[in-house]
């Protein structure tokens, strides 16, 4: 295996922004990082298990790629505006039940297993550096907990962010919704360019 090459699509793959990274930093600007970090670790779960997955189910998958395709992205393009929706119109400061429906560890987990960009990355860095290499069941579980981990670090990165300026975002909490939610909206619609 080539670890540079490995590494760098790794970690470019993770820190980039995506549904998972906004929604971590939005939560954090919301509720802070600790009550952010169940969202976190949902997403990080939901992680091991696609990479997991992708590890021994990688040619079938391959095989299924094509036919759910385009149900995977409109089922994920969907989530997304309704996350986009939910935070564009939340008002400032204020927490409503349903709203912190966005910030736990189930909808960071099922945000994994409908996000488009998740699933193939995982396809894609199982069948280029991991499956042609190694075949062993602990080296499939390392690995996933390695990428689970580059994950869970990137989420936590963007999170942080979104504590760390939370008072300076909590005075501009509208216009920063609305560009959280913009991001989203592009994120939602570029899984179809």
């Amino acid at each position: 295996m080539h670890i540079v090459p490995f590494l760098s699509y790794v970690f470019v793959t993770t820190f980039t922004p995506g549904p998972n990274n906004i929604m971590s930093m939005a939560n954090a600007n919301k509720y802070g990082f600790f009550k952010t970090l169940k969202f976190v670790l949902g997403v990080s779960a939901g992680s091991f298990v696609i990479m997991l997955l992708s590890c021994y189910f990688n040619l079938l998958l391959f095989s299924f790629i094509p036919k759910i395709e385009l149900v995977m992205t409109i089922l994920g393009s969907a989530y997304m505006l309704y996350l986009a929706f939910k935070i564009m119109k939340s008002k400032p400061n204020m927490e409503h039940d349903d709203e912190k429906k966005s910030n736990t560890f189930f909808s960071g987990l099922i945000l994994q297993f409908i996000n488009p960009k998740a699933l193939i990355y995982g396809i894609t860095v199982i069948s280029t550096f991991i499956v042609p290499f190694y075949k062993s069941d602990l080296s499939f579980i390392l690995f996933s907990l390695f990428l689970a981990f580059v994950v869970f670090l990137a989420t936590s990165c963007w999170a942080a962010f979104g504590a760390v300026f939370q008072r300076f975002l909590s005075r501009y909490q509208t216009p920063f919704n609305m560009v959280m939610g913009m991001l989203l909206l592009y994120s939602a619609i570029s899984m179809f360019v």
